[in-house]
């Protein structure tokens, strides 16, 4: 019995198929089901019932799992306690949203890289709600989304809120919320949910959203004319400088953006939750910057 054969079994209990582990692994799924039969040999029992949707474990692919997943917390508590930081050599795959990508992102890649000279960090920027998806799928190892996430196996670890302001573009007076379009975030999201029951509370059904997906088209939208935009403060004081865009008050302003760094807890890696509370010190030095 091997370590590696332990972590695709684990793999495959936890992804519920063959396929899905091999992905998650980076291997191929006839070596995936070899170290399973290997496996299974060896102990001398069937791990997995096979149905047409995946596997399911066996009564003794309970009990393994429950082993096998003490023997890998106990692996990563060696790595975190004897391993230094410039020893590993892990990929990192990393999701973040926009607000994040274009604020402190580059500060904590720089010292990502610092702490673990050797990891490759893969870099995906994403909304929310995909990145959620590709948590909870395993597709991301850490991700810095609006937050948390309310999952049993997911640990989050708050961040600095973000404010968000009103903008209008230059010249304009002032805006009249039930003719002129709102720019804010896209259609899935808790800014654009809030914005919505608000401007239909006080304007009726005449309120108009324009949703995005890029902060920065938002921006720009709002600054050729289009309408007036909800977006971050702390991306929107440049181009106030620049008297490209203003900032107004409609009499009412939304909620500040909650940001956590999620990743998958159970079973518990040091090297992400690490990143994470890298992830955490970096932006609150941000925070405070801006303030």
């Amino acid at each position: 019995m091997t370590f590696e054969q332990l972590r695709t079994f684990l793999a495959v209990a936890r992804m519920g198929g063959v396929r899905r582990a091999a992905e998650q692994l980076n291997i191929s799924q006839p070596a995936v089901s070899s170290r399973i039969s290997g496996l299974e040999t060896y102990l001398g029992t069937e791990l997995f019932s096979r149905t047409p949707t995946g596997v399911v474990l066996t009564r003794h692919g309970v009990l393994l799992r429950q082993h096998a997943e003490q023997i890998m917390s106990i692996t990563e508590r060696i790595k975190a306690d004897v391993m230094s930081d410039d020893s590993h050599t892990n990929l990192l795959r990393l999701g973040v949203a926009e607000t994040v990508a274009q604020t402190w992102l580059p500060d904590f890649l720089k010292e990502l890289h610092a702490v673990f000279p050797r990891i490759t960090i893969e870099v995906s920027v994403d909304i929310s709600l995909n990145l959620r998806e590709l948590l909870l799928d395993r597709s991301l190892d850490l991700t810095i989304l609006m937050g948390p996430i309310s999952e049993y196996s997911v640990d989050n670890v708050e961040l600095p809120p973000f404010e968000l302001a009103w903008y209008k573009p230059v010249g304009m007076g002032e805006p009249d919320l039930s003719a002129v379009p709102v720019i804010t975030y896209n259609r899935n999201s808790r800014p654009h949910r809030e914005l919505t029951q608000e401007l239909r509370d006080r304007h009726g059904s005449t309120a108009q959203i324009f949703p995005t997906n890029s902060l920065s088209t938002g921006f720009e939208m709002v600054a050729s004319g289009i309408g007036v935009g909800i977006l971050p403060r702390v991306l929107g004081r440049r181009l106030v400088r620049e008297k490209r865009i203003a900032t107004f008050d409609p009499g009412w302003q939304p909620s500040p953006l909650r940001f956590t760094a999620a990743y998958i807890g159970d079973p518990r890696n040091q090297l992400i939750a690490r990143a994470a509370r890298i992830a955490q010190q970096i932006s609150e030095s941000a925070a405070s910057a801006a303030k």
